[in-house]
């Protein structure tokens, strides 16, 4: 099964879905940072949240999540945009701890239990919205639950699941959103938490060769206006960005390098790519803020 994630609304368009695969978006992140397990387990679910808010968005629309939390992971960042396409990073993705009580992961060790979550919507407006909610528990699921509930004022069930191999490699990775719209009886509600109550980890219906359609089925019986969008890793650095960057720091900046090392080594944060630049390649961009 490839990455991809379906929108769809039950129950008469009174509750909306969004559910996705994510492994190989998860894997190819993993990959390139050399992450440990629960750092993969970390960066994976908040790269999972941030597809599925992405499909939220439309046209050239955006969205960037940052956890700032008190563990030894440090701050995560992910971003993705209306077009399926996934990228994030996390400051110490060597970070790995011993399991949780319950055997798991320590995703909250590693995050804390601390700090905040910050939302940043690109909606090409002049000023990008901002939401931000405190940690509630670290385990990030949960967090995204309490945005919605507070930034947005939808009632929602987040669930979020990374699965590592004892090779380091992403098994499954995936996640399933639920929001309740306006017109709910008080029975249809209380069917809901009962099947929320029930649901397998998103993990493991992945494991059983379930879809993201699959998994929606678990919650509501008919699901309509269903939109399937595939997902995948995309980073947006260019050399032609790096060199723009570097012309930023100014003439004196790069007099310092050119002066100094005589050559530079840019390193994007989300993909791990690394740029090079010469000393001739150094001056050639100096010259250009004396054009």
């Amino acid at each position: 099964m490839k990455d991809y994630l379906v929108r769809a609304t039950g129950l008469g368009g009174k509750v909306r879905l969004f559910a996705a695969r994510t492994t190989d978006v998860v894997e190819e992140i993993r990959r390139r940072h050399d992450m440990f397990p629960t750092a993969t387990a970390a960066v994976g679910r908040t790269a999972t949240a941030a597809a599925m808010m992405g499909a939220m968005l439309k046209g050239e629309e955006k969205v960037t999540i940052q956890v700032k939390g008190d563990g030894p992971l440090g701050q995560i960042v992910a971003d993705a945009n209306a077009k399926g396409e996934v990228r994030a990073y996390a400051d110490n993705p060597q970070t790995h701890l011993p399991s949780n009580s319950l055997g798991k992961l320590d995703v909250a060790g590693a995050v804390g239990t601390e700090g905040f979550i910050y939302v940043i919507k690109d909606l090409g407006l002049r000023e990008p919205y901002r939401g931000s909610i405190p940690i509630v528990s670290g385990e990030l699921a949960e967090d995204f639950t309490y945005y919605f509930a507070k930034s947005e004022q939808t009632p929602s069930a987040v669930s979020l699941g990374v699965l590592v191999d004892v090779d380091y490699s992403v098994k499954e990775a995936g996640g399933l959103i639920l929001q309740l719209l306006p017109g709910l009886s008080d029975e249809e509600i209380g069917e809901l938490e009962k099947r929320l109550q029930h649901i397998p980890p998103v993990t493991a219906m992945l494991e059983r060769g379930l879809t993201p359609e699959d998994m929606m089925r678990e919650l509501v019986d008919e699901l309509a206006s269903v939109e399937r969008m595939e997902l995948r890793f995309q980073c947006f650095c260019s050399r032609e960005r790096v060199s723009n960057t570097l012309v930023s720091l100014g003439k004196e900046e790069l007099d310092a390098i050119i002066e100094g090392e005589g050559a530079a080594e840019v390193v994007c944060h989300f993909c791990n790519e690394k740029y090079g630049f010469d000393k001739p390649e150094l001056t050639t961009l100096r010259q250009r803020l004396d054009a």
